[in-house]
């Protein structure tokens, strides 16, 4: 009897041990949500992420969630923005995040983000650790938000800058389904770093570039000769002043197809013939980006004029919804 007194009373104070241990943990948790880094630097729970580089057979690493957020938005956004801008962003990462999971069966994230060694390598050790917990913080300050529309994750594409204005998804890819994509005047976005660019290339250049839908349009005669100034011609822009149909020769295209076969940072365009480089056409763009949802230097602006990342996710996403009992370990 005396015995099992003993092993009870062991047993009891084992107990008491483990709730003293783990108490500020589930305290923390309980606080912070499911967001919250451990005081190593690690993340609450892990994530399955495709990384090219890891010597798993398969290509794919455990990483913390919080430092697979932050190392996300290292990549997307300068350390120097603002917390507000930083954590508007935040929620639109983890919004397409959750997005993609909840029609996955695979579980696997493939978005590109930035590790801690790579941070280091980039700006040194000390800067590397004051960004990092910047960026930490972005994501844990915004723990579990999302942008909803209906019952559903809300689409949620950003851009470095605009032309001045946002794009109409409708306009852009022909359907009512993202009605919060809408035209926003965006006037900062003029003064943005490398707002306007100029390129120039030869026609020889651009047949090449654009062969895959120059050739089905054109007949033989026009691959054959050639084209010239006179064969570029803008016929229509959006709502936003982004080209949205133009024709090159007998082809009739859109500003985004020209846009991506030539490596353009925008579809906001114009062309001119190059001076003194006969045989060349000089393109103009103004933008960096697809335009579509929000832009991030026009968000660092609604930041520096005092609005909160609510403010800003509700300005460029108006008539979706934010939500912040979204738990991440119900899609994992």
């Amino acid at each position: 009897m005396e015995r099992y007194v003993i092993e009870q009373k062991l047993k009891s104070f084992a107990a008491f041990l483990v709730i003293v241990i783990l108490l500020p943990y589930i305290v923390s948790v309980f606080v912070n949500g499911a967001d919250l880094s451990a005081e190593s630097g690690g993340s609450a729970f892990y994530v399955k992420v495709k990384v090219p580089d890891t010597e798993e057979a398969d290509g794919v690493a455990e990483i913390g969630w919080t430092d697979y957020l932050a190392g996300i938005l290292a990549r997307e956004v300068p350390a120097e923005f603002g917390e507000e801008a930083m954590k508007a962003q935040a929620v639109l990462i983890r919004t397409q995040i959750y997005r993609e999971l909840s029609s996955s069966e695979e579980k696997i994230l493939d978005m590109d983000h930035m590790t801690r060694e790579e941070m280091k390598k980039q700006w040194g050790q000390e800067k590397a650790s004051e960004y990092y917990e910047k960026y930490k913080r972005a994501v844990e300050q915004t723990d579990d938000t999302v942008l909803m529309y209906g019952e559903g994750y809300a689409w949620t594409p950003f851009h470095q800058s605009s032309c001045g204005m946002t794009r109409s998804a409708e306009e852009v890819m022909g359907t009512g389904e993202y009605p919060y994509i809408a035209v926003r005047e965006c006037p900062d976005d003029k003064e943005a770093d490398n707002e306007i660019q100029v390129f120039t290339f030869t026609y020889a250049q651009i047949q090449e570039a654009c062969r895959d839908f120059l050739v089905a349009a054109a007949d033989g005669e026009q691959a054959e000769k050639g084209y010239t100034f006179a064969d570029f011609e803008i016929m229509a822009y959006d709502s936003a002043g982004y080209v949205s149909q133009l024709r090159i020769g007998d082809t009739l295209c859109t500003g985004d197809q020209f846009r991506d076969a030539m490596g353009l940072p925008s579809s906001s365009f114009s062309f001119s013939e190059a001076q003194g480089e006969e045989g060349s056409l000089r393109v103009t763009t103004a933008g960096n980006g697809h335009g579509l949802g929000m832009s991030l230097w026009t968000a660092e602006k609604l930041d520096e004029n005092g609005n909160t990342y609510e403010e800003i996710l509700s300005f460029f996403f108006e008539g979706t919804e934010i939500r912040k009992d979204i738990q991440e370990t119900e899609l994992f």
